[in-house]
């Protein structure tokens, strides 16, 4: 197989050039928000956010039927309402945010699952779950590119007190700083991503996108511009090449994404100058 077979002749197709686009799209916006969760160790929380998308994904079919703007809307509810809920919780009452965002989220996904095996036909779960980035429409193209742009917008307007509320929050809330507003914009944020990516990496692979490549950013960069700039160079390298293991080794595409962001951080954290695994042990 020759160079052009390899890499050109996969995106003369449509649908690869839209798969292609998409999570071109959604590595920019998720290399940068991934670095966010590594530095304030939100990464389970991360997860915790993905997994309640499910209710309102159940909710939506029950009232609205297959219609995919409304299921998408639904899991945006969701979302927001673990996001946002967990974070009052912890400022409210005597519980830590980690337990609020683990109480609500074993909640909401406890209720999706009892409202889909409520659903009066059967549903085929297996793209929300699993993504489908061959199968994305122009509906969810236009959706990953607002989403995306409107992360990167907010990251350079916001820079000063994104870095400040990242390294050191206290510091940033005594200056005066709006630290609460920052922390819940971003949970915010990071629901907008989840629900953007739901038809191209699913709700249980969506996380890889964004944890993987900023972990391994992190075991190679001690300054955070350069993190950032790492992070999304490889969630776009990584997305680029497992479109192209999908469709050379019929693989599943978000799978398949997640096992080449995977091989990079093995490799990052075996091999990383200063705080890889060999380094350490020399």
């Amino acid at each position: 197989m020759n160079f052009h077979d390899f890499f050109i002749q996969p995106f003369s197709y449509e649908f690869m050039r839209r798969g292609l686009l998409s999570v071109v799209l959604l590595s920019l916006s998720g290399g940068l928000l991934g670095c966010i969760l590594v530095l304030r160790r939100l990464a389970l929380m991360g997860d915790a956010l993905s997994h309640s998308l499910l209710p309102g994904i159940g909710l939506a079919w029950l009232v609205f039927g297959p219609s995919t703007p409304a299921l998408f809307a639904g899991a945006l509810a969701a979302g927001l309402m673990t996001a946002l809920g967990s974070a009052l919780l912890s400022r409210l009452t005597r519980v830590k945010e980690d337990a609020a965002f683990g109480s609500l989220f074993i909640v909401f996904f406890a209720a999706g699952v009892a409202l889909i095996s409520k659903l009066p036909t059967r549903l085929n779960l297996s793209h929300f779950l699993f993504g489908n980035v061959l199968g994305v429409a122009d509906t969810d193209l236009a959706l990953a590119a607002g989403v995306s742009a409107a992360t990167v917008l907010i990251f350079v307007v916001f820079f000063r007190g994104i870095l400040l509320e990242s390294f050191d929050p206290t510091f940033h809330r005594a200056t005066g700083g709006p630290g609460g507003v920052v922390h819940m914009g971003f949970l915010a944020l990071t629901v907008l991503n989840l629900v953007a990516s739901l038809q191209t990496m699913g709700i249980v692979l969506s996380l890889g996108l964004f944890l993987l490549p900023a972990v391994s950013a992190y075991l190679w960069c001690d300054h955070f511009g350069r993190m950032l700039l790492l992070s999304v160079g490889i969630a776009m390298v990584c997305s680029v090449a497992g479109v192209l293991l999908s469709y050379h080794a019929g693989l599943a595409s978000g799978a398949s994404i997640v096992l080449c962001l995977g091989a990079v951080f093995f490799g990052s954290a075996l091999l990383s100058p200063r705080y890889g695994l060999v380094s350490r042990l020399r």
